[in-house]
C-alpha cells in the first residue's frame, strides 16, 4: 500500500511532499473493524475570558510523525514528531511557524513552550491591517488523535482552550465573535476512528479549513456534527503547507464566500507545487 501510495504522489504533485499512507486501514465512511474505538474531549478545566472584538482564528497543527502516523516517510528531521523546530508543518521552510513569522500582514507576538502536556508550542500573531488575532499550536505527531479531536471540540464551540495576548485571556473556541477553526496535517480519521463527535455547542457561526488529505470524505460526518461550516477542504492527497492556509485566512478575512476562497487556495497550491491550476481547483471544495 505504501508503494502503490508512493506512486500516486507521484502522479498528482510533481514536488515532493508528504502523503497519507494509511487509508486502506480505514474507509472513507469510517468503518474500521479492526482499530481501537477513541474517546477524546478537550481538557475540561474552566479560565475565565474575555470575548475577542475582532476576528480570531485558531490553527491546530499535528506534526508530522513518521512513526506514529500512517504516512509515506520524510526525512528523519522533518518528521519527528517531538521536535517542533524541524518539523516539516511546523518550523520548516512551510511550515505554520516559519511562514507566519515571515508574513508581511502578520506580526509575531508570542511563543509559550508547552502549554498543554501534549501541545509543543503555542504562537500568536496579530495581523498588521486588519483586527484579528491568529493562534496556533503544534501537537506532538504522537498526539494525532488529541489533536483531531482536540480540533472537532473547537469547531463546535465546546472547547475551553484560552490564549494569553497582551495580559488578556481569549478563548479560542468559546466567546468569540467570529471564528474560523484550522486543522493542518496528516489525516489520522485514515487511521483510527472517535467514538464521539463533539455537537454544535452555541449559535456562534463558525467556518472550518481542514487541510490534510482526502478530508471532505473522512472529516464530513464529524464536522456535520459541530455545526461548523466547511470553508475549505480537501478531495485527495495533498501537501498541508501554510501558503493553502494563509490563502484561506486572507480570504475569509476578507469576507470571501466560500467559493472565492476556494480559488485562492488552489492559486497558492499551483504556484507553490506547480501541479496545474485545473488539478489544483479540482483538489480543493467548500461547502457540503
Amino acid at each position: 500500500m505504501r508503494r502503490a501510495t508512493k506512486l500516486l504522489t507521484a502522479l498528482l504533485v510533481p514536488v515532493a511532499f508528504v502523503a497519507c499512507g494509511g487509508g486502506a486501514r480505514t474507509s472513507a465512511n469510517g468503518d474500521a473493524a479492526a482499530m481501537p474505538r477513541v474517546v477524546l474531549k478537550a481538557t475540561p478545566a474552566e479560565i475565565p475570558t474575555e470575548p475577542y472584538a475582532g476576528k480570531m482564528i485558531y490553527v491546530l497543527v499535528a506534526l508530522c510523525d513518521n512513526v506514529n502516523q500512517g504516512i509515506v516517510p520524510v526525512a528523519p528531521a522533518l518528521g519527528n514528531g517531538d521536535d517542533a523546530e524541524r518539523n516539516l508543518y511546523w518550523g520548516a521552510r512551510f511550515g505554520v511557524k516559519t511562514f507566519f513569522t515571515a508574513s508581511r500582514d502578520w506580526r509575531f507576538v508570542s511563543s509559550a513552550k508547552n502549554p498543554a502536556p501534549k501541545i509543543l508550542e503555542r504562537l500568536v500573531f496579530k495581523h498588521r491591517t486588519k483586527d484579528a488575532l491568529l493562534v496556533a499550536d503544534a501537537y506532538r505527531g504522537a498526539e494525532i488523535k488529541q489533536a483531531t479531536a482536540d480540533f472537532l471540540s473547537a469547531a463546535s464551540g465546546a472547547s475551553t482552550a484560552t490564549a494569553s495576548v497582551e495580559g488578556r485571556t481569549y478563548g479560542l473556541s468559546r466567546g468569540a465573535a467570529s471564528h474560523l477553526v484550522a486543522y493542518v496535517g496528516h489525516d489520522g480519521l485514515m487511521d483510527f476512528r472517535l467514538s464521539y463527535f463533539p455537537k454544535k455547542r452555541d449559535n456562534v457561526e463558525r467556518d472550518a479549513v481542514i487541510l490534510a488529505c482526502a478530508s471532505k470524505s473522512y472529516f464530513a460526518e464529524a464536522l456535520r456534527e459541530t455545526g461548523a461550516h466547511p470553508l475549505l477542504w480537501t478531495t485527495n492527497l495533498m501537501a498541508p503547507e501554510a501558503y493553502v492556509l494563509n490563502a484561506a485566512v486572507d480570504g475569509w478575512l476578507a469576507g470571501e464566500a466560500g467559493e472565492e476562497v476556494r480559488l485562492r487556495a488552489a492559486r497558492a497550491y499551483h504556484s507553490y507545487q506547480n501541479c496545474g491550476l485545473k488539478a489544483a481547483q479540482n483538489l480543493f471544495a467548500s461547502g457540503w
